[in-house]
């Protein structure tokens, strides 16, 4: 089995289509996938992390704030000790905000539209070296 993917939705965001289609995507390529579902708190979504041993959290938001939600996720997961866990974004991204998400402790970001095996191939890249 590969690597273990979180794929989350923080904040009041409810649309899931998109991280249910990449959560799909990482699974059929041999990734387990732990997905969160909608609607979750920056803590919550830490505390599964570090529970469910991850390599990777990856954020679907769609609500416009994705700046701040990323922000406070990469400082909780530091903050409980996890900061080998990387963060990666995806959802409704504008392009002028990917540096700004990168200098916010992203790993990668994931602008809607980005092929899934894009996806795939990167989140490989990035777990590596956590692969059973």
């Amino acid at each position: 089995m590969g690597a273990r993917v979180l794929v989350a939705k923080p904040g009041l965001d409810g649309h899931d289509r998109g991280a249910k289609i990449v959560a799909r995507a990482l699974r059929d390529a041999g990734f387990e996938v732990v997905f969160t579902g909608i609607r979750q708190r920056v803590a919550d979504i830490v505390a599964t992390a570090v529970q469910e041993d991850v390599a990777i959290v990856g954020l679907s938001i769609l609500s416009g704030a994705h700046i701040a939600l990323t922000g406070r996720t990469v400082e909780a997961l530091r903050a409980a000790g996890a900061d080998d866990i990387a963060v990666v974004v995806g959802g409704s991204i504008p392009a002028a905000d990917v540096r700004r998400l990168c200098e916010a402790g992203a790993t990668a970001v994931y602008p809607t539209g980005t092929p899934l095996d894009d996806i795939v191939a990167d989140i490989r890249k990035l777990t590596a070296d956590r692969e059973d």
